[in-house]
């Protein structure tokens, strides 16, 4: 009887370690650059003209999903010249663009694998539809 409680105790520090183990494991990042590709300036309702400028990145954030595009696992707004940069936990993501969709901004979900200590360079052009 107290070999048996001795083995489940023993398989229990073992799954208990293991857990902790996968919690301790160090982020990897994403980084890239952000491209927005607009042909003419932009012109809004009130007649002004708009140039796309790097004030502009901040219309475009990009999300991170989980590779099943079931949830949203963060977001990064680009700087003022078009990068980003953000950690993530080891795993397999889809890089998009919030907003994309027909009639909208068009670009292409990107899928990355982020590894433990390593950084995954990924850029995203960005079409706004502007012709």
């Amino acid at each position: 009887m107290f070999l048996k409680y001795l083995t489940a105790g023993c398989l229990f520090l073992v799954a208990v370690e293991r857990s902790a183990a996968k919690d301790t494991v160090p982020p990897g990042a994403v980084e890239g650059h952000l491209k927005i590709i607009s042909l003419k300036p932009v012109e809004l309702a009130e007649g002004k003209v708009q140039k796309a400028t790097s004030e502009s990145y901040g219309e475009y954030p990009l999300i991170i999903l989980s590779r099943d595009r079931q949830k949203e696992v963060a977001r990064i707004t680009a700087d003022q010249k078009g990068n980003y940069r953000m950690a993530l936990p080891p795993g397999d993501y889809i890089l998009d663009v919030q907003g994309r969709g027909p009639g909208r901004v068009r670009a292409k979900p990107q899928p990355f694998t982020v590894v433990s200590n390593q950084t995954v360079h990924l850029d995203m052009d960005l079409d706004t539809g502007i012709r």
